[in-house]
């Protein structure tokens, strides 16, 4: 087609003529917004938006923690690293804790171990102040955990068994027996 041609449709759509394919032979032309063809052209220049997918989370011991309660902060860890977050284990010292730096070491390594299976040690324990930091992330390769569905409670088979039994012994009449006769 003609430019001539081409300018003076754009013209009667209120459009301009873009050139869209210059190195091409014939080089192609198209009838379009020209400020919207930019706006495209510099998004996709840019590219995606970086997702926010490694955040950082933290979790909190004491050198004199429990093992019960190791294991519901490693339970808390192992959903921040299925989520894809990054975890920093933290112990916190006081007063004469300070002079116990390897019981705080020790719960570290103990969260480590636990966590072992889906975590890598990204950055090893080290003392800032009076705390004690050990940062883990997830093992790369290992497919996120998939949601748990959540289940509706429902009766168990006894109990509905135990309901129609209930309800049969309602309907049918009661049996006579000889002694009530006699």
């Amino acid at each position: 087609m003609p430019t001539a041609d081409a300018l003076q449709m754009a013209v009667k759509a209120g459009l301009d003529l873009v050139e869209v394919a210059p190195n091409s032979r014939p080089p192609v032309c198209r009838i379009l917004n020209y400020g919207k063809f930019k706006y495209e052209q510099k998004k996709k220049a840019r590219g995606k938006p970086k997702s926010t997918s490694s955040v950082l989370k933290e979790i909190r011991v004491r050198p004199k923690i429990d093992t019960n309660d190791v294991d519901i902060k490693v339970r808390k860890a192992r959903e921040f690293l299925d989520a894809g977050n990054k975890v920093q284990v933290t112990c916190l010292f006081r007063g004469r804790e300070m002079a116990y730096k390897n019981l705080g070491r020790d719960v570290l390594m103990r969260v480590v171990e636990l966590l072992e299976d889906i975590a890598r040690v990204e950055r090893q324990p080290r003392m800032e102040g009076r705390r004690m930091n050990l940062l883990l992330s997830r093992k790369p390769g290992l497919a996120k955990a998939p949601a748990k569905p959540v289940e509706k409670e429902s009766a168990t088979p006894e109990v509905v068994e135990t309901e129609a039994a209930t309800m049969e012994a309602v309907e049918s009449p009661p049996e006579e027996t000889s002694e009530a006769t006699s």
